[in-house]
This record gives structure tokens, sequence and C-alpha cells, in this order.
């Protein structure tokens, strides 16, 4: 669930969210409903916060809401939807009005859980997530950690490959400058990126694929260490990384023209043949499966200087509770039950394309063939343990150094700002959004 931009409502438009939800419909209950209402049969309404992509649709939630109520007795869903995809920072707003919601999926629970806001779960609770500790904070599990997302992979285009004499996907940095090379020689733009409108955090995908590969194995610490002043974004190791997109771009080899569009005119430009690769989420599957563009698509993971696979994961997503839900155990009972119920992995699979972190879990036998190729990487890597947190998204970096760090890149990628500078900006950013500042 890591699509999301950082970019708040504006008062008038949060108000008008918030008149939205409370004269929302139930799934299941009344449209006046309540947190912590008791129907007249004894049922307590808990209320779901929820958002919709194209993906993610009114149906996917309807249906998975309601084979999870099936499943525990004694519940009714009120559920709330994001109005736009800053899910956390929407949470935020209900937070400090008040109205936090029972349940939430896709929030980033960091300073949430700072103000005391999310219930803990047991290691009973879990047992069954096949990595019960992702996205742990202080030791503690705030989220159900249900799904892993590659981010990114390389997405590409066989017949643009073809034409440019391309007989196979780059494995290391020097190979992946030759491909990029030959593409923009072919008269093809190599690098299809976005970051237009309130989709900003959309120009991030090279960024977080250089610093995850790059840093990250030798130092998975970095963004923890930046607290106690052990790491410093000015580091060479960081601005090396950050030079590598400094040096795509540079090169002609990012479509700059990306930065003004919109998460969807983006994954469109890759479908209408505008640039030959898409660094993207491994979600992208999901599109490309149910509505297969004209050419024949690729994957492989993103290229690191030696050649060995680094593959940059973000396991989380699932399900966080209030600390001041209605019924907190009930709460959690109903947010184990969605996130375990092999229907809605399934769905999940088929509508998003996450790789469900579930113990025992098998992808539906009708998942899509861009989806097998990308969960053969991540399977790959997770057995020879060649992952890393994915930087940025799988990482406890305040928000406000996340809306610095894509605003900065705008200026990065169009030449304006140097990587030494780019690193110095996010140092900035990190002191004034900590109490470091």
């Amino acid at each position: 669930m890591s699509r999301r931009s950082r970019r708040l409502l504006s008062l008038s438009a949060w108000a008008a969210a918030v008149l939205t939800l409370t004269t929302g419909c139930a799934a299941g209950g009344g449209s006046t409903a309540k947190s912590g209402d008791t129907s007249a049969n004894g049922d307590v309404t808990l209320t779901f916060l929820t958002f919709e992509t194209p993906n993610l649709t009114t149906e996917y939630w309807d249906a998975a809401i309601a084979r999870t109520s099936a499943r525990v007795p004694g519940v009714k869903i009120k559920k709330l939807v994001s109005p736009n995809t800053d899910y956390t920072g929407y949470a935020k707003q209900l937070l400090a009005s008040g109205q936090l919601p029972d349940l939430m999926i896709g929030i980033a629970p960091t300073d949430f859980v700072k103000a005391g806001a999310l219930a803990p779960y047991s290691a009973d609770q879990l047992s069954t997530f096949v990595d019960p500790t992702a996205g742990a904070i202080n030791g503690k599990s705030y989220q159900l950690p249900w799904a892993t997302q590659a981010v990114p992979l390389v997405y590409y285009n066989k017949d643009d490959f073809a034409k440019a004499g391309i007989a196979s996907p780059p494995n290391t940095w020097a190979d992946f400058l030759a491909t990029c090379a030959k593409l923009k020689a072919a008269g093809i733009t190599p690098i299809e990126i976005g970051g237009g409108g309130t989709d900003t955090w959309a120009d991030q995908y090279p960024l977080v694929a250089t610093v995850s590969t790059d840093l990250y194995p030798s130092d998975p610490t970095f963004v923890a260490d930046l607290a106690s002043g052990k790491a410093s974004f000015t580091d060479p190791k960081f601005v090396a990384a950050v030079r590598k997109v400094a040096t795509l771009a540079s090169s002609g080899y990012l479509d700059k023209a990306g930065l003004s569009r919109s998460y969807d005119n983006t994954e469109q430009a890759f479908r209408d043949n505008k640039a030959a690769m898409y660094p993207m989420g491994s979600w992208f599957p999901a599109s490309a499966d149910t509505k297969p563009p004209s050419f024949g698509v690729g994957v492989f993971p993103w290229p690191t200087d030696s050649g060995q696979t680094v593959l940059p994961v973000d396991t989380g997503g699932g399900v966080a509770v209030s600390a001041k839900a209605a019924d907190v155990a009930l709460a959690q009972k109903w947010a184990l039950a969605f996130s375990t119920d092999t229907a809605n992995l399934d769905a999940a699979v088929n509508a998003d394309g996450v790789f469900m972190a579930i113990k025992g879990y098998t992808p539906p036998a009708d998942a899509g063939p861009n989806y097998l190729a990308s969960y053969k990487l991540y399977q790959d890597a997770l057995a020879n343990k060649q992952t890393v947190k994915a930087f940025a998204t799988n990482d406890a970096l305040p928000s406000g150094v996340t809306d610095d760090m894509t605003k900065s890149l705008v200026d990065l990628i169009n030449g304006s700002s140097s990587p030494e500078q780019f690193a110095q900006n996010l140092q900035n950013s990190y002191k004034k959004n900590t109490n470091g500042g």
C-alpha cells in the first residue's frame, strides 16, 4: 500500500471530507453509526478508514469487509474513505479533531505511535505473519505486516529493447547506463518518471532504488542512525547514490516531462511508449495483467555496481487499531480476520499485485504473468537473503522530510540542484522536522 502522496488537504477540503464521512454509509450498518455505537442486538460498530485507487475500488473494499464481518460476530463496520492519496495525513487530521477511526489500513504508524494513539499487537497475534517484526517501533508492532511490495522493480517494453538491439536486461550499473544509451540512440526515451499535481511521490523511485541498493546492504540502519547523529544525508555514500540519479537526468535518460504528470498519467505514458523502462512498485502488474499494454512487458531488479541482486522491499501496510477503539480486543480480532482471510488475500493479489506476507499462503492460480514474474524475483531474493528495506518507504522518516525530498528531487532532476545540495537540503529538513532542529 505504498502509493501515497504526503500533501495535506486544505482546510476547506478537509471540512468537506469530514462532512462526507459523517454522512457516509456503513458496510452492513446504518449511515448514522458512530464509533462504539451498540445496536439493539448488541453489535459494536467500528469505523474503518480505507482508501480507493483504480485498483482498490469501492466494490473491493465492500466485499472484503463483508467477508471479514461474517467471520467476526458482534461487529458492524462503518467504512470511511480517505478523500485523497495521503491516507496518513488525513488520519492525522482526524486524530487532531478527536475523530481517529477505530481501524485504519495503509497508514504510516510512526507519528500515531508517538502520540499514543495506536494499540500494539501481541507476539501471538503476529505469529501467522512471515515477518512479524516488520515495521516494529521500539520493539512493538502497531500495524499488521500483511503484505510486501518490491519498491521498485524495473518494468520494461520488450519491443523497445529489441528495437534498440538490447538482448537482455542489464545486471550491473554500467550495463544499465549502456542500455539507456542504446535506447536514447534509437530515439527512445529510456526511463519514465512521474511527480505532477498531488502525486509528488511518484518522482522518487530512481532515488529509492539507488539509495536502497547502494547504501543499505552495508548500512542497513542508516535512517535509524540519523537520529543519533551517527549518520547524515551528507555522508559520501548517500551523496554517491544521489549522484546516480543526477547522472540519469543529465544524460537525458529520464522523461522529465513526467514531473508534471499524475501517477495515473505516468503509467499511461509508459503504456503509450513514451519511455522504455518504468521503475515502479510491484503493484504495477495488477494493471499490466488486467489491461495488457500493446507490447510485451518484462521486469528486472534495479541494477547494482557489482551485478549482485539487491531488492528493496516494503512490508507492512496492514490494519492498525486505535488505542481508544470502543473494543480494542474485538477490533484487533476483526483486523486479524481481515488480514488472514484467504479470499481477501487472493483479492488483494488480483487487485493490487501485492505479495501477501502470510505463512503458507500461495498466490491464486489465476494470478497474471506479470505478477508471477515479479513475485518470482521477490521469492528468489528472499531465499538468497538479498532483500533490504526500501528507503523512504519502509523507514520511519518524518513526513516533512519525505515532502521536502520529493520537492528537492524536481530541482535535482532538472539540474538546478547538485547531489551535494540535495543531500544538504535533506539534512536540513531532517533537523527541522525532528527535535534536532
